[in-house]
């Protein structure tokens, strides 16, 4: 009776070790990710234009993962460029070359003014930051 429990319990463990195994690799492909930026003004005046120093930090590394950058302001009126002179229009996407970047946002309001950028991955997955601004209105501390 032991012979058999025995002979049955290793039929049981090699069945259950041959069903665990496959022949595929399990390759992680999407990793989280977010966006850290530098402490930038919070004050701005009509025509000057401030730099948002950027980081892309990412969970993993997977070769194929594409970044792209959109911003919209629902709050005020600006413009903002990518470090290499690129001129982003609200809600359109452009492609991140780099991990490391800088945006230029330039103001052309005098009120306050907020922007939203939104980067995305080639998976769907979106990171979204907010930047505000109060207007100095054009006076000098």
């Amino acid at each position: 009776m032991k012979k058999t429990l025995s002979y049955f319990l290793y039929t049981l463990l090699l069945a259950a070790i041959v069903c665990a195994c496959n022949s595929s690799l399990d390759i992680n492909k999407i990793y989280g990710f977010d966006l850290v930026t530098m402490p930038i003004p919070k004050k701005i005046i009509e025509n000057e234009t401030i730099e948002i120093r950027c980081e892309l930090v990412r969970e993993g590394f997977y070769k194929g993962t594409r970044y792209c950058i959109r911003y919209f302001q629902p709050d005020g009126k600006g413009e903002l460029r990518l470090d290499d002179g690129t001129l982003l229009t609200p809600n359109d996407l452009f492609p991140l070359t780099k991990e490391i970047f800088r945006l230029y946002y330039t103001s052309r309001s005098t009120d306050q003014q907020t922007i939203d950028i939104y980067i995305e991955d080639s998976f769907g997955q979106t990171v979204k930051k907010t930047f505000s601004f109060s207007n100095e209105k054009g006076k000098e501390e």
